[in-house]
């Protein structure tokens, strides 16, 4: 038997960070699309992210990139973030965006290569001291595209060497989330290119090093829930970012391709206690809003994984078990899919109306009349994008 009111604290507890990136302009390698009233600086990006949170309740705190979002005062972006009801979160190194990278970062063959990229993780933590933040997320283009480009081995050492010196220049309660992807923007080798490979460098590292699970960065038809299980097991399962592919990377609304795989997730992260106020991973989207619009786009995302959250937490894990036990195979899967059937909408609509917001966020930003009021205030300067 399923307890509602433990359901229903769980999901009045959720958090879910937004990225700063998807308030900004984005698009393919092919076009970068402007949209009116999309941030000029990192303080309208706060602004932003703190909508989806007036409106979902849930997303109480946003990631920062560096540089994208460098400010001189980190104390007044700070101050901004409150101000916006929200506070600042993960910050998220950027070691691909520079001609001296296009061999790679942290293993790149040339030494001054390699210090310029670490100086920059290292300044990266400096900015988490600064603002309070916990976790220095590290995404890596590094890799090769043609076989006998570099040596593999001697790649896995330089990431290594860089990994050990930003883990020991941490603070006591800081963490290092490793991210990995299978492939892009280097297509022979990635250096970290799985779970296996960032959970082993984690592994050496230590108790405060944890692996980022990009729901977008796997082959098609792996199963993650599965790498989900087995980090958990670990203790080395630190962060979510989440997003959907249909064919590859990772920038399309989180559930869009297929949200019952989304639903398989986090049963596996509810089984394991990954959903409990005392659990500490850090659930993010980590999307590009190309076409559709920024601030509802980011309200969506937040909302699908909160559907996806409450059918796990439906999930009657009493009779499951019990099917388990005595080999009933469809029983067992029958238990999964009604809670997958399930329709959570009046759910959820109900505890935001305990919560004193409005059952349905996304008609209610679209009558709050923000859009058009940042599309009236912002105009001229340069639109936050890509690298800005």
């Amino acid at each position: 038997m399923v307890d509602r009111k433990a359901v229903t604290t769980a999901l009045a507890q959720q958090r879910i960070e937004l990225p700063s990136w998807a308030f900004g302009n984005s698009g393919t390698r092919f076009k970068v699309f402007a949209q009116p009233g999309v941030p000029r600086d990192p303080f309208e990006k706060v602004a932003d992210a703190g909508q989806v949170h007036a409106f979902t309740g849930v997303a109480p705190s946003v990631a920062l990139h560096i540089p994208w979002d460098s400010v001189d005062d980190w104390a007044k972006l700070g101050h901004a973030a409150a101000d916006a009801g929200i506070r600042l979160g993960t910050i998220n190194a950027n070691v691909f965006q520079d001609d001296d990278y296009k061999l790679g970062s942290v293993t790149n063959p040339d030494p001054r290569v390699r210090r310029k990229a670490l100086d920059h993780l290292l300044a990266c933590v400096d900015v988490m001291d600064q603002t309070g933040s916990r976790d220095l997320k590290l995404w890596f283009s590094d890799g090769t595209n043609y076989p006998g480009q570099d040596d593999i081995r001697a790649r896995q050492d330089r990431l290594a060497e860089a990994l050990a010196a930003v883990y020991a220049r941490l603070g006591a309660e800081q963490r290092l989330i490793l991210e990995y992807k299978l492939f892009e923007p280097a297509f022979y080798t990635m250096d970290v290119p799985d779970w296996g490979t960032a959970y082993a460098h984690c592994l050496t590292l230590g108790e405060r090093a944890k692996v980022c699970v990009d729901t977008g960065h796997h082959a098609p038809g792996t199963n993650i829930e599965f790498i989900v299980a087995v980090l958990q097991r670990a203790g080395k399962l630190g962060a979510f970012d989440f997003n959907s592919r249909f064919y590859a990377d990772d920038d399309l609304i989180v559930g869009a391709a297929d949200p019952f795989q989304l639903f398989r997730i986090l049963f596996e992260v509810a089984a394991a206690g990954g959903l409990a106020e005392s659990s500490e991973i850090t659930f993010m989207l980590d999307q590009c809003h190309n076409i559709e619009p920024k601030i509802p786009g980011q309200i969506r995302s937040v909302m699908n994984v909160q559907e996806a959250t409450a059918k796990a937490l439906l999930v009657d894990v009493d009779a499951l078990a019990a099917a388990q036990r005595a080999g009933d195979i469809l029983g067992a899967n029958a238990v999964l899919m009604d809670a997958y059937n399930t329709d959570v909408r009046p759910l959820l609509a109900d505890l935001r109306r305990s919560q004193g917001l409005d059952p349905d966020p996304m008609g209610a930003y679209a009558r709050s009349g923000y859009a058009e009021r940042i599309v009236a205030d912002r105009t001229g300067g340069q639109q936050a994008g890509w690298g800005a």
